[in-house]
């Protein structure tokens, strides 16, 4: 499976493509960042997001996208920009029809480092010994996309099978067996 990682943001929304499936050694294919002018009108930094985040899909053609799900923060026009880039994101994939899942911050920390309170250094640490580079993806955004990879590999892929087994388990009639929850 190949996953675009997203980490967003207006002025660095950070990407990284993983190749790889549980169980088996994960591979990194690039990782970079999406810049747009800090000075720039917001239509114009979406538009180069979009752009962006295109030319990504175009170049790895991922199997799914991974998006860090925007949590709120005190600052409402922090939030804001990244709930946009994030949108952008999102609208990507599904224009190429390519499955979206989003995760949390402490899920990928959690996947990644074993703890949902790992800060920018572990998660970078931990990165780099799981795909066994010589260092951490430059800038940290990079890192923080390939940690959603590397996260949405392990977790989404039991999420999938997860899934399968509810749709297989069900009846011809779309239900569920009796005695079974959803």
């Amino acid at each position: 499976m190949r996953v675009l990682g997203v980490d967003p943001g207006l002025t660095r929304c950070g990407v990284g493509v993983v190749d790889g499936a549980v169980g088996k050694p994960l591979r990194m294919i690039e990782a970079g960042v999406v810049r747009t002018p800090a000075d720039a009108t917001i239509d114009a930094r979406l538009l180069g997001i979009e752009q962006g985040i295109e030319e990504w899909l175009e170049r790895h053609r991922p199997d799914c996208v991974a998006v860090e799900r925007v949590f709120s923060q005190h600052n409402v026009s922090t939030v804001m920009g990244t709930a946009q880039a994030s949108a952008v994101a999102i609208v990507c994939a599904a224009r190429r029809g390519l499955p979206v899942t989003l995760h949390t911050p402490s899920e990928v920390k959690a996947a990644v480092t074993g703890s949902g309170r790992a800060d920018k250094a572990q998660i970078g640490a931990m990165v780099t010994r799981i795909l066994r580079l010589d260092g951490p993806p430059k800038p940290a955004d990079a890192a923080d996309a390939v940690a959603l990879a590397i996260c949405h590999i392990w977790r989404g892929g039991a999420s999938d099978r997860l899934a399968a087994a509810v749709a297989a388990a069900r009846t011809p009639a779309g239900r569920l067996p009796r005695g079974t929850r959803r």
